[in-house]
């Protein structure tokens, strides 16, 4: 199959990789190498290509990084999978730049840029986190199809997870697909407000086509699930660390992983010292992806102070 297109999406100028705790790391580049440079994190399940519809709009002035997190994307499959070595990885590939960068994630990349920043602040200048805060302090986003985690007993919840993790363990790939608009059927099931030209672009450039189907490129071993340091007591000694000024970003319709309830995203943002906020007007939890003009001119707002 040729290449999926969009509109208003732009490919990286450049690729490249990096050796990062024993894994190679893919990163695709857009603009001016000698521009200011901004690396960019992914969420849980996605790859560096979505953010091919906010380059074009930030590349006129940063050189951007985006990192195919590990187990995603073109970069290497792992044993396991934890979260403090996503975020020692960001960590290396900021190390991998001669001068300090801006750091923009979503989603689950959104939560691990900020620990990356706590824990190097010297490589860091600015912080944007697009609507990377956690689940609920007690309970789950509900995932559609799945059960209710918030209905069940802990003991329940243990189950399922060793289930899930049982069932990754046995998996060497992802069953294939018949065609590409099953991938992309699929996908729509988890995320309803993305549009279906976008889907097909962003599923084309996050799966391969083998002999018998289509598959997903990411690692079927983190479906196995996990989670990250969410609860504010869990959060709040590392938020308190930052020093750079972080830009906190949500939509403003309600989406399968958010926003989080305003009380709740109140408290936890409450540990965060230099703090700007903005709600996104049309979009949910994909910001980057249904409204990438305004989300890139409030980028380019603070990162310009």
């Amino acid at each position: 199959m040729s290449e999926k297109t969009h509109p208003d999406a732009v490919a990286p100028e450049r690729s490249r990789t990096i050796e990062s705790n024993g894994a190679k790391l893919c990163l695709h580049e857009w603009g001016d190498p000698k521009a200011p440079p901004v690396v960019l994190a992914h969420g849980m399940f996605d790859h560096s290509r979505g953010f091919d519809l906010l380059a074009p709009h930030l590349a006129e002035h940063y050189c951007l990084i985006a990192i195919d997190a590990r187990g995603h994307g073109d970069s290497d499959w792992c044993d396991s999978y934890v979260w403090g070595m996503d975020v020692l990885d960001v960590v290396n590939v900021l190390r991998s730049i001669d001068r300090p960068a801006h750091l923009v994630g979503h989603s689950k990349g959104g939560g691990q840029i900020m620990e990356a920043a706590a824990m190097a602040p010297e490589r860091v200048r600015q912080v944007v986190n697009m609507d990377g805060f956690g689940p609920p302090d007690e309970g789950f986003f509900q995932r559609p199809g799945g059960p209710d985690l918030n209905a069940l007993t802990i003991a329940e919840r243990c189950a399922i997870y060793l289930d899930r993790r049982r069932t990754a363990s046995a998996r060497e790939s992802w069953r294939p697909y018949e065609s590409l608009d099953d991938l992309v059927r699929r996908r729509r099931e988890q995320n309803p407000l993305l549009e279906d030209p976008w889907l097909s672009y962003f599923v084309f450039h996050g799966a391969r086509e083998d002999e018998d189907g289509w598959r997903w490129k990411s690692d079927p071993h983190i479906a196995g699930g996990g989670f990250g340091p969410f609860k504010p007591e869990w959060i709040a000694p590392g938020w308190r660390r930052l020093q750079a000024p972080l830009l906190a970003m949500i939509g403003s319709l309600p989406d399968t992983w958010g926003p989080l309830p305003e009380e709740l995203l109140d408290g936890r943002l409450e540990n965060v010292e230099h703090l700007s906020r903005a709600t996104v007007e049309g979009a949910g939890h994909f910001i980057h992806m249904q409204q990438p003009v305004a989300a890139a001119g409030l980028m380019l707002d603070f990162l310009d102070r």
